[in-house]
């Protein structure tokens, strides 16, 4: 596994797609992503089937950290939303976090109940309590790897300027990287850039949102070290499931289907089948299956 401090020294941006559950996770470690981002909103949208106003509480995302990390061995950079709560709350939410295997966790300004930072409504904790919470997480967390991922929600509240004097009062407080959600354009994304040297800044593309779609290669070229696609899988998820059940629906069949789907083969491969088979065939006396089916 690689160190995600260490990585987000390097030269090169980081690129992180969001999942919500080991199995995504898998998708993107097979296809030889480096990290994933652990999307709050991801995974109320799988667990509850709602929208990302703050419905997870801090035990299910641990739950869910814990699943995701010991599917796959790359870094996992998990959403804490607010930290569920004041700095009490976080703090306890930084240390399930910790124990269940994430190397980061990302935590935002707003107040209760949260939303999406592409959806407006937002309100923001005064900065003193924010910074708080910020030296609180750092206080909680048992190793200085476990990295501190500040996100700052003013940009549609108060402006970009307030943002970024956000950001530099967090970072002070010992964030080690900054995250200004939602800038409504290129010169935006770049002046944030400009204006945050010396520490990693982290992207959020959100396809339809309020932040351009800029290309990781660009936004490395402005200065920043990571940048996630929380909910593309997901999207793409939707329409292929769409497409699938009303093709089912019509036709009665998936036989012959006018989509790909993976074989069987295929599914048990991501899986690891083949490894529980070892395993089994070492641990457990007796002839065991071989085909995966039940």
């Amino acid at each position: 596994m690689i160190s995600l401090r260490q990585r987000l020294g390097a030269p090169e941006i980081l690129v992180a797609p969001g999942v919500y559950d080991a199995l995504t996770a898998r998708f993107v470690e097979v296809a030889g992503f480096e990290a994933a981002y652990l999307s709050g909103a991801g995974v109320s949208y799988s667990l509850l089937a709602q929208p990302d106003l703050g419905l997870v509480n801090q035990i299910e995302m641990a739950q869910r950290v814990g699943n995701v990390t010991r599917a796959v061995a790359m870094a996992i950079i998990a959403d804490g939303d607010n930290g569920h709560g004041n700095a009490l709350n976080l703090m306890r939410t930084i240390e399930l976090y910790e124990r269940s295997g994430a190397q980061a966790v990302q935590l935002e300004d707003q107040c209760l109940p949260k939303r999406c930072g592409h959806l407006a409504g937002k309100a923001l904790v005064s900065t003193d309590e924010m910074v708080g919470k910020i030296r609180a997480a750092c206080r909680a967390r048992s190793c200085d790897d476990f990295l501190i991922i500040a996100r700052t929600d003013a940009r549609n509240v108060a402006g970009v300027d307030e943002a970024i004097r956000r950001a530099r009062l967090y970072a002070e407080a010992g964030a080690d990287v900054l995250f200004v959600e939602a800038p409504r354009s290129r010169q935006e994304l770049a002046v944030i850039a400009e204006t945050l040297p010396g520490i990693p800044l982290m992207a959020n593309m959100v396809e339809g949102g309020l932040t351009p779609l800029v290309p990781a290669a660009e936004l490395q070229a402005m200065g920043y070290s990571l940048v996630i696609y929380p909910n593309t899988l997901t999207r793409r998820f939707v329409a292929a499931a769409r497409e699938v059940l009303t093709d089912l629906k019509a036709r009665g069949t998936s036989a012959d289907a006018p989509y790909p789907l993976a074989s069987f083969a295929e599914l048990n491969q991501l899986l690891g089948l083949s490894e529980m088979a070892r395993l089994e065939e070492e641990f457990i006396p007796g002839p065991q299956p071989t085909n995966g089916e039940s």
